[in-house]
Formats: structure tokens, C-alpha cells, sequence
């Protein structure tokens, strides 16, 4: 069946061929001035009968609807009974056409058909995310049904044997006093396959260690969320992952000063812009399988906060660094699979507390925003001073983007759809939102947020008077609202060329 893009793929077929027919008229052109005219009008009849039998062998079938063979096998049915044409015809014809002009013409329209066929259905097999996504089903409180009692030596002994297979006696050593593996309610599992948790019983266990590195598996987040369920309040997970800081290191190290650079470069595209780019992710991990991953320590938080846990203590050892969380609470609403690419957006409260979608670059590694209070806790609390400089989660480029203003380019976008103004709060996420007091909180929802915030004139160094700048700035602006964003556009610039001021 032909659908609804049929006059689209008719349309690329007719440039194909206007483009092949420009290269064939200017080597005739070249070779016999002549013939120009009786080939104008035999390519012109080559064009028709291209659609007409391509419609018959259904060339026009959506990609959606065709595999990548039978597109392929319906182009060239296509072009041989052209060609076929061709030779049969021309030669009885009163005019000295060459066959094998019309030959190379249609060899030049399916070089160029091809490779519009291979890129579509690319594009149906880069974005056709078909892994359904992992319904979280609401529970009760529960506690561990297992008592807590001393293993026997033998247990022992099976379960050294098995920590061993994976690691060293020093980890085992380690795992034994900190998670309590002589204990009959912790259960150790080494399965590259999520799916070996689904057999273990519900709320049996307090303590699930994992010794699978999380580098090696396939589909994390569902493995933590089949790790939530099974917990019971509480629980505890331990989980084990190779730091992306220890293979930078080590990379470094081995080679010598530029090349170290250039090799490390090369290792981490492959590693990790090749995985998060839409048009390569699936490919990457249908190729890969998702072994040998690189994960920031800011990826595996966030994807255990995501899922509901909450970190307690890290244990590195050597190459190695053991995570031990407790289940806090049920994961978020799990989403489709997430792409994290360059280009991000991120949900940020507006005017009348409206949630709209601001691009920017990332700068931060994956899953960043579901440890901010994590890593403001960390901290002793949240400071707005100098806040990229101990904050873990910004990449090395990030703090470059940053510092610029390079990472907030792309809300030109939002600025073109008026979403934003030019001078005015900044959006903020609904986290950040939540910090407020609910009187500034009411304020700040009756303005449309802005691309240059009123602090980069006042330089806060605290929350407090961060929120005394916008008060003062909304205070303006609600009763002289356009000579406020003047006056305080030629502030900034002034104190961006004067104290140059740059962005956190």
C-alpha cells in the first residue's frame, strides 16, 4: 500500500534523477552538442516511466511498512526494467541515443535511491525504541520475612567461593563486616542478567549485594527497580561499578603526554558520545551488548536515586568502588529510554507556575538532577557561591560551557518562542523552586522569567540574599516593568566588562 508520504518519496526520486540527469547532459554536452535535445526529451520519458513502474513494483511503500531488502529489491526491479527499456528501444529508434547513457543514468539514480533508502531505514532502526518501559506498581509497607540468624560454615564457605569467582579475598573481607554476608538475610547474586533478581522472593532478604560490575549490564535502571521491589523498607543494596575517573587515569598513565590526550579523547567518544547520540545509541548497544560502559560516579547515583534508593556510604577498592544504599521509596515514573545528548531540556517553572521545556548544552553527566540535594547536603547545604567548583556531577567541558555562557545558547530558542525575556529571573527547576519561600515563590510565578538574572549585578554568595536580589528586581519590574529590563540590561553589561562576571 501506498501511504499518506508517497508524493515525498515521488519527490526525492525526481531530484535523484534531475541531479543524475545534470551530471549525464553536461558529459554530453562535452562529448556531442548534438544530441542534447532528442536526450532532454529521453530522460524526461525515463523520469516518467521510473514513477509509473515504481508504483506498479511498490517503490513508494512507506519505510515504515517495507524492510530494508524489499525497498532495495523494489528499486532494482525498478531500474533493470528501465534499463531493459532502454536497450531494447533506443536501438530501433531513427535517433543515435546511446543505450549506454540511459544505462549510466539510471545506475547514477539508484546510487543516489540507495543511499536515501539505507539512511530512512536507519532513521526506523536508530529511533524505533521498542523496550517498554517498567510499570511501577504501588506496595505496602513490608519488612524482611526471613529472621536474621548466623550462617553455618558451610554456607559460608559456598558464598567465599562465589564472592571470589568475581573478586578478590580483600573485597570479600570487606563485603563480610560491612554487609553482613554471614547473615541469613543477605543474599549475594553475580548475574549479568537482571532477571536473576525476579527469582528471588519479595522482601525476603535485608540486604541484596550485587557483584555483577554495573560497567557489564544491560538495562541498569530496570535492574535497580527490580532490586526496589524485592527489598523491603529499608533494605539495603550494594552494588559495584568501575569508575570513568580510574580509566581517564589509567589511560593517562600508560601513554606518553599528547598522545595520552589524543587516545583518551578517541576512548571516551567511543565510550560515551557514541552511546548517548540518538542516530548511534541503539546501534552502540546492539553491538556492544552494554559491556565495558563508562559511568561517572554522578550516573550511577543519579540512577539509583531515580530508582528510589538512597546513597549511604562508598567503599573504593582498587579499580573498584562498592556503593551501599538503603530503599528509600518507590522509583520515579520510569520513562523511555532517555538519550542524553548534547542538546538537553529541562522542565523549569514559569510564569503562573507553568512547567515549560528550556534547552540547553549539557554540562553535567547523565541523571545529575536527581542527586542535587544529595550533593547539597554533601556540601553542608545549598551555597550559590562558586557552586561549580566542588560540584561533582559538572564535567570538565561543562565548567568551560559555564563559565561563558556557552551551555545556555540554546534558550535563544526558548527566547525566540517567548517563553522567555531578555532580562529577568532565571527558570529554575521545580527543586530549586521548592527552596523559596512561598513569598517570593508568589512573586516570582507573576513575571516571565529572563535570560539575564538580576544576581549577575549583585553577586550573591548566599540563598538569602540571592532571594533579597529578586525580590528587589520583581518588586521594579511589577510596577515599572519595561524601564526595569532596561535599566538593568546596561547594569549587567556594565558589570560583566568591568568585573567580569561570568556564569557558575
Amino acid at each position: 500500500m501506498i501511504r499518506e508520504d508517497w508524493k515525498r518519496r515521488i519527490f526525492i526520486d525526481l531530484l535523484c534523477w534531475i541531479l543524475a540527469v545534470s551530471g549525464c547532459m553536461i558529459w554530453r554536452w562535452a562529448a556531442d552538442k548534438g544530441e542534447i535535445g532528442g536526450y532532454f526529451a529521453l530522460f524526461g520519458i525515463m523520469m516518467c516511466l521510473w514513477v509509473l513502474i515504481g508504483y506498479v513494483v511498490q517503490l513508494y511503500r512507506s519505510y515504515k511498512d517495507a524492510w530494508l531488502w524489499q525497498s532495495f529489491l523494489s528499486m532494482i526491479v525498478d531500474a533493470g526494467a528501465l534499463i531493459g527499456l532502454c536497450w531494447g528501444v533506443l536501438p530501433l529508434l531513427p535517433w543515435s541515443l546511446s543505450p549506454n547513457v540511459a544505462m549510466w543514468t539510471v545506475l547514477i539514480v539508484v546510487g543516489l535511491e540507495s543511499m536515501v533508502i539505507f539512511a530512512e531505514h536507519y532513521w526506523k532502526y536508530a529511533t524505533n525504541m521498542t523496550v517498554p518501559v517498567m510499570k511501577i506498581e504501588h506496595r505496602d509497607n513490608a519488612t524482611a520475612l526471613r529472621p536474621d540468624k548466623p550462617r553455618n560454615s558451610h554456607s559460608m564457605q559456598s558464598i567465599r567461593q562465589s564472592v571470589l569467582s568475581v573478586t578478590t579475598e580483600e573485597d570479600y573481607r570487606m563485603l563480610l563486616e560491612k554487609a553482613r554476608l554471614d547473615s541469613s538475610q543477605t543474599k549475594c547474586v553475580c548475574d549479568r542478567d537482571r532477571f536473576a533478581f525476579l527469582q528471588i522472593p519479595d522482601y525476603q532478604y535485608q540486604t541484596l549485594v550485587d557483584l555483577t560490575l554495573l560497567n557489564d549490564t544491560r538495562g541498569i535502571n530496570k535492574r535497580f527497580c527490580i532490586v526496589n521491589q524485592k527489598l523491603p523498607d529499608d533494605g539495603r543494596y550494594v552494588c559495584c561499578y568501575r569508575p570513568q575517573e580510574y580509566i581517564k587515569s589509567k589511560i593517562l598513565k600508560r601513554y606518553p603526554w599528547g598522545i595520552n590526550r589524543i587516545i583518551y579523547a578517541m576512548y571516551f567518544f567511543h565510550k560515551r558520545v557514541w552511546p548517548r547520540l540518538l542516530l548511534t545509541s541503539r546501534l552502540y548497544y546492539d553491538v556492544t551488548k552494554g559491556r565495558k560502559r563508562m559511568l561517572s560516579k554522578t550516573e550511577v547515583f543519579g540512577r539509583l536515586y531515580y530508582c528510589g534508593f538512597e546513597v549511604d556510604e562508598v567503599v573504593p577498592m582498587g579499580h573498584i568502588e562498592y556503593v551501599f544504599a538503603h530503599r528509600h521509596s518507590q522509583p520515579y515514573p520510569q520513562e523511555q529510554i532517555k538519550v542524553y545528548g548534547p542538546l538537553i531540556k529541562l522542565p523549569r517553572v514559569c510564569k503562573n507556575k507553568e512547567i515549560k521545556y528550556f534547552y540547553k548544552f549539557r554540562t553535567m553527566h547523565p541523571y545529575a538532577e536527581y542527586i542535587q540535594k544529595y550533593v547539597f547536603d554533601a556540601r553542608g547545604g545549598m551555597d550559590i557561591a562558586d557552586k561549580s567548583n566542588d560540584d561533582w556531577r559538572i564535567t570538565s567541558w561543562g565548567r568551560f560551557l559555564r563559565k561563558y555562557w556557552l551551555d545556555e545558547l540554546p534558550m535563544l530558542i526558548n527566547w525566540l518562542k517567548r517563553d522567555v525575556k531578555l532580562v529577568g529571573v532565571r527558570p529554575i527547576s521545580k527543586t530549586m523552586f521548592a527552596t523559596y519561600p512561598e513569598w517570593l515563590q508568589d512573586k516570582r510565578t507573576k513575571a516571565k522569567p529572563g535570560l539575564i538574572p538580576p544576581f549577575y549585578i549583585d553577586h550573591p554568595k548566599t540563598f538569602d540574599e540571592l532571594f533579597a536580589s529578586e525580590d528587589k528586581y520583581l518588586t521594579e519590574y511589577l510596577q515599572h516593568p519595561i524601564r526595569t529590563d532596561i535599566k538593568y540590561f546596561f547594569l549587567t553589561m556594565r558589570s560583566i566588562l568591568t568585573r567580569k562576571t561570568h556564569s557558575a
